[in-house]
């Protein structure tokens, strides 16, 4: 299963596994705090791809694009994510006050169409 939520949000047993997929530490909030069992920077988009996007709901479907393409450059952190995700229970934590556009929502969506099991004949 693939959560999503804010690191600002306090830890819970349900999380599993926590992954911070930002490429920015969050400001103002420790690491105890925080509570990241993993920082996963390099899965976070480009800071050339952030700044661009800066949060526009209108740039969304564009980021969403630009943001696949540059995973599909950089596999491997994807990959660490997949292998998380068929373990068990994990938790993408992201920074964004938008909990509607971000880079969180468009791993989930990825990861939850490749982390199923295969079916059975």
């Amino acid at each position: 299963m693939v959560r999503l939520k804010r690191v600002y949000l306090p830890k819970s047993p349900d999380d599993g596994t926590r992954i911070l997929v930002d490429r920015l530490w969050p400001r103002g909030l420790s690491k105890q705090r925080a509570a990241v069992d993993l920082w996963l920077k390099d899965v976070a988009p480009s800071s050339d791809l952030r700044k661009w996007f800066a949060h526009d709901p209108l740039k969304w479907p564009e980021f969403q694009k630009r943001y696949r393409a540059e995973l599909k450059k950089c596999p491997l952190p994807l990959q660490t994510l997949r292998d998380k995700a068929r373990a068990g229970t994990i938790t993408l934590l992201f920074g964004a006050k938008d909990e509607q556009h971000n880079e969180a929502l468009v791993l989930q969506a990825l990861l939850q169409r490749k982390t199923k099991p295969a079916a059975v004949n």
